[in-house]
């Protein structure tokens, strides 16, 4: 019997923000939270890239790390318990470029207690095609929230969700910046700066109806209710929680 995506509280953590399981040692508090979300899993173990870097730019900033990981088997034996024991519900997120590989870890994590949804990842500039036969594949038991690039949001969004998926969130955008090397490194973007733009988005989902998950660009609680006030369904939090200064409260 297929779960309901259901939120105690709207907001939450976006992949890659905050590790793979809840840490009280991070010090970042997520009372305010009503799930966590893990950071990005593949099937297979990977590496962080030769040069990570992350370069600022104004308002903002691009990050570039690899999404290192250690694949679905060992995150499983090394998070799982912990996702059982989090006072919050996990949403696990997937790396999902190929829709077997993709299948294969749904399946893996629709027996893993206290986990909400998964939440599934695209590489950039996938085809259409190849995610909605990711959805088809996919459907189970588990909510599945696709991670769109914003570009399509508001382009495939309807028909996922008209052919089960439960929800979409936005994906953090992709950019290239040039070092001081002159090197020219590409990677995803975060900051204040993307909010516009996120914002718009939101609005013009949820005016389609879209069940959508805001993000991108949020820097403050003022940011995030205004996400929730054009209609998003909850929102999610990357960058600005390595802020110190930032709270939801």
């Amino acid at each position: 019997m297929k779960r309901d995506l259901l939120f105690s509280k709207p907001f939450m953590n976006a992949a890659g923000s905050l590790g793979f399981a809840p840490d009280s040692r991070a010090g970042i508090s997520l009372d305010s939270f009503g799930a966590f979300v893990t950071n990005p899993i593949s099937l297979r173990p990977r590496l962080s890239t030769a040069q990570p870097a992350v370069i600022e730019y104004p308002g903002g900033f691009l990050l570039h790390t690899g999404l290192p990981n250690p694949g679905i088997h060992s995150a499983l034996k090394k998070y799982s318990s912990k996702w059982t024991r989090s006072r919050l519900p996990v949403i696990v997120h997937l790396m999902a470029d190929r829709p077997e590989e993709t299948q294969r870890m749904v399946r893996m994590i629709e027996s893993q207690e206290n986990v909400m949804a998964v939440e599934l990842g695209f590489a950039p500039l996938l085809a259409d095609d190849i995610i909605l036969v990711t959805l088809e594949m996919c459907l189970g038991e588990l909510p599945l929230i696709f991670s769109l690039p914003m570009e399509q949001v508001l382009s495939l969004g309807p028909r996922l969700v008209q052919e089960g998926a439960q929800a979409i969130s936005i994906a953090s955008p992709r950019g290239s910046h040039v070092t001081g090397q002159k090197s020219v490194i590409s990677g995803r973007m975060y900051g204040p700066s993307l909010f516009p733009q996120t914002l718009n988005i939101v609005e013009s989902a949820a005016r389609l109806g879209l069940p959508i998950i805001g993000g991108g660009g949020v820097w403050s609680k003022e940011n995030a209710d205004a996400m929730l006030s054009v209609g998003a369904l909850a929102v999610q939090v990357d960058a600005a929680l390595w802020n110190p200064a930032f709270s939801m409260v």
